[in-house]
């Protein structure tokens, strides 16, 4: 991509607000305190946490900057962002989240391996941009297709970045096609946040936003997009983000033997959030403080004077739910906090029933011990 990067330019940190708590900054990734993270419905720029794999890229020329389609497609094109804002602009409201979120309570039964994130590695945002399905069509793919004429059935985003994991190669990523000329779907190609264009943590000038899906096929900083056979062969799809059971550990690890992981299961924190993956709601937050003999239903919330019901229209289905419940709680006690979404999907009581090598999709009870008069939510 002609005149994108200068070597120099990865050496240029962006300015980040100082509250943020820094679990690793080489690459650079970083999560909003609590209190903090539940302060709005739509997380603000600032407090969206960062994750990276490599150095953060820097575009020097918007107006060279391209995204080439390639692949098993008649008709391969260049699209600069003039082409993209030309199609039409969608808002779609969706939270984003890493597979490691909460990955420091499962390190606390047994040690896993990644960055240390504690329960913040999400935000809800407004992600503006053009639907992948849209774009899709003007390379000849029709939406609904699940199938190019050329055997094309996987879609591979390629980043701009470079990340060890890859030997120095880009971040790459892919969904299948089927979902990605679903234009009910809602994938972007997205150059907009909040209502403002993207920042350099979040991918300027464009990113892929995968709805219901973990965050890291969310791919930042399109370099391009292929049209492929398979699903994209790179380290995070294939040696990485999949879910194993508890048995599994390094030396026995077989990859080959799970899928990559796309839809993010149902997860809530006492801090106030759920979130499920595959666009579905949450039809119910429960709540204990008795150990779970006794559960107390919470009240669901998403648009302030909009009553939340999962999977209504007028719900934000790729988004999270805040809940709220008033609790007598009289003496030092575990709170529990626990999820159904709208498929009567459940979770885990315990870690240890879903505890893997590689810390991700920790989407257990949420538990917090609390003293009265004080807590360490």
């Amino acid at each position: 991509m002609p005149g994108l990067i200068a070597p120099s330019d990865y050496s240029q940190e962006p300015l980040r607000h100082p509250c943020l708590r820094i679990n690793a900054k080489e690459p650079f990734n970083a999560e909003p305190p609590r209190s903090t993270l539940i302060s709005s419905y739509v997380t603000p720029v600032d407090f969206f946490y960062k994750r990276n794999h490599g150095p953060i890229p820097l575009v020097n020329d918007i107006e060279r900057y391209f995204v080439s389609i390639n692949g098993l497609i008649d008709n391969p094109k260049e699209l600069f962002m003039k082409d993209i804002r030309m199609l039409p602009k969608y808002n779609v409201t969706a939270t984003l989240q890493c597979a490691g979120n909460r990955r420091t309570a499962m390190s606390k039964t047994k040690t896993v391996k990644g960055v240390g994130w504690d329960v913040s590695a999400l935000g809800n945002a407004v992600w503006g941009g053009a639907k992948l399905a849209d774009v899709l069509e003007l390379v000849g793919i029709p939406k609904y297709s699940y199938r190019t004429q050329k055997g094309g059935k996987h879609v591979e985003f390629v980043s701009i970045d470079r990340c060890k994991e890859e030997k120095g190669g880009p971040y790459k990523g892919s969904i299948p096609l089927s979902q990605a000329s679903d234009p009910e779907a809602d994938v972007l190609l997205a150059y907009e946040m909040n209502g403002e264009t993207l920042n350099r943590d979040h991918g300027y000038p464009l990113r892929v936003v995968v709805p219901g899906v973990i965050g890291a096929r969310s791919v930042k900083w399109i370099d391009s997009i292929n049209i492929i056979a398979e699903e994209c062969q790179g380290f995070f799809m294939q040696k990485d983000y999949k879910m194993f059971p508890p048995s599994v550990n390094w030396d026995n690890i077989d990859w080959s033997t799970r899928r990559p992981q796309m839809d993010f299961p149902v997860q809530v924190t006492v801090s106030g959030y759920a979130v499920s993956g595959g666009g579905r709601g949450i039809e119910r937050v429960d709540i204990s403080v008795d150990g779970g003999k006794n559960w107390i239903e919470a009240s669901r919330s998403q648009k302030v004077g909009v009553p939340y019901v999962a999977d209504s229209p007028s719900s934000d289905k790729w988004a999270w739910v805040f809940f709220e419940v008033t609790l007598n709680v009289q003496r030092n006690t575990e709170i529990i906090a626990k999820a159904v979404d709208s498929a009567a999907n459940v979770q885990p009581g315990t870690v240890e029933e879903i505890w893997n090598l590689r810390g991700i999709l920790n989407t257990s009870w949420h538990r917090v011990q609390v003293r009265v008069g004080r807590s360490n939510i």
